[in-house]
């Protein structure tokens, strides 16, 4: 609108009460790194894992109250037991913006106190991965998981049309073959490359209940192992 030759100038945008709680003043990298670091904790914890009460209820503010708007990869790694065998302990470690590569691996290796009694490592990285530091990587006495943390934003098994996954125990799974009178390989296959498999960690042979709820598809109930 314009008054005497004037352009108007727009009236200030206000946002309501309900509207200005999504504004986020703080910074996308303490964000990206609050959204993966709870994946994980969620993963670990659907994987079996004791996991300390203040990890799992952190909330975006109180992350960047502990660990800042630019947090240091070093603070943000965390250890986990597993409930049913104390022994089985897994690492979680963050790396950098930069590509990673056989010096931070050996870093990495430097910082573990105790190796014997690490059951598994999970590196959450940005960057590719140089072939020197993956033969490095390879050199570990346990597994070693990696995952880009774009991948962790969104914890997969909360999508609204994603079924609900639950994994069998050998028990169970044995069960099942004697129930159907059916061998291993004549299950519906999962490859282990699968974002499901990666987020529980599942190894070959392992065998996956899925239940579909019927509200994309037929309520039912299907099986697939490992690959």
């Amino acid at each position: 609108m314009e008054e005497d030759g004037f352009e108007a100038e727009p009236n200030p945008v206000e946002f309501g009460t309900c509207l200005s709680s999504y504004i986020d003043d703080g910074t996308t990298e303490s964000h990206r790194y609050f959204l993966s670091r709870r994946t994980v904790v969620e993963m670990l914890k659907d994987r079996g894992y004791t996991i300390n009460s203040p990890n799992i209820d952190f909330s975006l503010q109180q992350f960047r109250e502990t660990f800042g708007q630019f947090p240091d990869v070093d603070r943000l790694k965390l250890s986990a037991a597993h409930h049913s065998d104390p022994s089985k302990r897994v690492l979680v470690v963050f790396c950098g913006t930069g590509a990673v590569k056989v010096n931070a691996i050996r870093n990495i290796a430097g910082q573990i106190a105790n190796k014997d009694s690490l059951h598994g490592l999970i590196l959450i990285v940005q960057n590719q991965i140089t072939n020197q530091a993956m033969k490095a990587v390879e050199l570990f006495s346990f597994k070693v998981e990696i995952f880009q943390i774009t991948d962790l934003l969104v914890n997969i098994t909360k999508h609204a049309l994603k079924p609900n996954h639950q994994v069998l125990t050998e028990e169970e799974k044995q069960k099942l073959l004697k129930q159907y009178s059916i061998e291993e390989k004549q299950l519906p296959r999962m490859l282990r490359t699968d974002a499901i498999a990666r987020y529980y960690g599942l190894e070959k042979g392992q065998v996956v209940k899925v239940t579909y709820d019927g509200d994309m598809t037929r309520a039912h109930i299907t099986y697939r192992c490992v690959w």
